[in-house]
């Protein structure tokens, strides 16, 4: 229909999944690669079957003309060859629904457990540089301590130096005192 080459000015040229709702009709894209592989159904198909015949086809596409061969080939070259493929892929799709719904909640189920996995991972690395802070922090206490019992050998010392000089001032102090004592009551060095 006239629809779809509207669709595809407004798709984005990243790798990514769409579907555009339209006259009871959905365009369902898949873009990857630089390739846009894209399909129309009926409204009450649902969006799983289109997307997994598109992913049926880019990954049979890929199989057959990866590697730069879809790249070179000229407009409407590769119909005959891969028409009957895309009706192929179609057919299944449409002949397997519940196989495809099951995939759809295996790949659900998939994208979830990769979600919790890469939040684990997440906060395992939290956790691994929480640790390497704890054991930075460790290692600046054991240095502080260690910089401390230093100081306080030094500390030590010095005050013990400290108190052995006033000690020695107070023993010269009262030497003197009594040499003093001693001279006056004995008229100087003449004791008898």
């Amino acid at each position: 229909g006239k629809g779809s080459p509207q669709c595809l000015q407004k798709l984005p040229s990243s790798n990514n999944k769409f579907t555009y709702n339209c006259d009871g009709h959905t365009f369902n894209y898949l873009v990857e690669n630089g390739f846009t592989y894209c399909v129309v159904a009926v409204e009450s198909v649902g969006r799983q079957i289109p997307m997994a015949f598109l992913e049926r086809v880019k990954e049979d596409f890929n199989k057959r003309y990866g590697g730069g061969k879809a790249t070179t080939a000229q407009p409407k070259s590769l119909n005959k060859e891969f028409g009957s493929k895309l009706k192929e892929h179609m057919q299944y799709c449409v002949d397997h629904p519940e196989e495809i719904s099951k995939l759809a909640k295996v790949k659900a189920q998939v994208t979830e457990v990769k979600g919790v996995m890469m939040e684990n991972i997440e906060k395992v690395l939290d956790r691994g540089e929480k640790i390497e802070l704890l054991v930075d922090k460790t290692e600046n206490l054991r240095s502080q301590a260690q910089d401390f019992r230093t100081q306080g050998t030094k500390m030590r010392r010095k005050m013990w130096f400290e108190n052995m000089k006033i000690k020695l001032i107070v023993l010269g102090i009262i030497i003197a005192l009594i040499l003093i004592i001693i001279l006056s009551v004995c008229n100087g060095f003449k004791c008898t």
